[in-house]
């Protein structure tokens, strides 16, 4: 009955790890599932912010060259900026998130495979937000260097002539009054290159501050994308040469395949040269036996010839014998009696 009980309770502790395991399997796999979730949510932030800079891009491109001030346009530039910044927050706050939840798991001594990818997916993302980035803060860096030309090219048209160093101080003094000392403005062309000059420089003090208010997230993410870049180079190495690898394979697979059909055909042919020769070699047993028995009926009348013969001269014998033996008698017949 001890017995009994100790089984059963074995049996029943057993299934109690089985589903405790079963539910903890079943728990990882709705964490991954929502982990994959918030990649693709966060990935597809990154590309609106791709495409809204690709827009900034236009919106720089249409304001420099249009002649005169276009409120509506520099409104749609200011929304577009706005929005990127709003994005690229959140973006970096659930990276941020990935990432403290990766070392939590691995201070605790988690080593599964579960856990490697999505350092991976995080190390993935994380280069490609700073990419985009960095093509964002570019777009501004060369808008910047845009409008500091055409202030350069109004100040000539002006007739004020000033130096790159000296024109780079006027914009950092943020004051748009140092542009317009020493420069008559009696004539409406006068007054309409002195606007330009003042729409660019607050284009300029614009790009600066979004520039600055971007700079510490850039420089906090472009940190953990270089500390990560050796990790995700090894990734991208092992996914080249897997690559390799795989190529390789197809093309011994299909050397493999023409080998095994050559190696068939020999086969085939090995076969056949087989069944050729097994059928001259029966063809000659038989051809061989055919002959000799075609021959032995001339033969036989011969011998029978011979036997005649034979049988002929044993009754000439008998014949002679019995003459013999009749002449004697005969003789005998004669002799008179005593």
């Amino acid at each position: 009955m001890k017995d009994r009980l100790g089984a059963l309770k074995a049996v029943q502790s057993e299934e109690e790890h089985e589903d405790v395991a079963a539910a903890m399997e079943a728990s990882q796999s709705q964490f991954m599932e929502e982990f994959f979730e918030q990649v693709e949510e966060i990935r597809g932030s990154i590309d609106l912010i791709a495409s809204n800079v690709e827009e900034v891009k236009k919106k720089h491109s249409a304001i420099l060259s249009n002649p005169v001030n276009d409120p509506k346009t520099k409104e749609e530039l200011d929304e577009l900026m706005a929005e990127i910044k709003k994005t690229a927050n959140k973006v970096r706050g659930k990276l941020k998130l990935i990432e403290n939840s990766i070392e939590h798991d691995e201070s605790g001594g988690m080593t599964s495979a579960d856990l490697r990818i999505r350092k991976t997916q995080q190390a993935t993302l994380s280069r490609k937000f700073v990419e985009v980035m960095t093509d964002y803060n570019k777009t501004q860096t060369d808008y910047r260097e845009r409008c500091k030309g055409r202030i350069q090219r109004q100040l000539d048209i002006a007739g004020k002539k000033v130096g790159d160093e000296d024109l780079e101080e006027m914009i950092e003094s943020g004051n748009p009054g140092v542009f317009t000392q020493g420069i008559i403005t009696d004539t409406q062309q006068a007054k309409q290159t002195l606007a330009d000059i003042e729409a660019r420089h607050n284009d300029i003090m614009r790009l600066e501050s979004s520039i600055r208010e971007l700079h510490d997230m850039f420089m906090d993410m472009a940190m953990l994308v270089e500390s990560q870049g050796e990790m995700v180079d090894r990734i991208e190495y092992n996914v080249e040469h897997a690559k390799e690898f795989v190529d390789r394979a197809v093309a011994d697979t299909k050397k493999a395949v023409q080998y095994q059909s050559k190696a068939r055909r020999k086969k085939i042919f090995c076969l056949i040269v087989a069944i050729v020769l097994l059928a001259l070699l029966i063809g000659g047993i038989i051809l061989y036996f055919v002959m000799n028995f075609a021959v032995m009926p001339h033969g036989l009348p011969e011998v029978n010839e011979g036997h005649e013969s034979s049988s002929s001269v044993s009754r000439n014998e008998t014949n002679d014998v019995n003459s013999s033996r009749h002449q004697i008698n005969k003789t005998l017949n004669k002799t008179p009696k005593n």
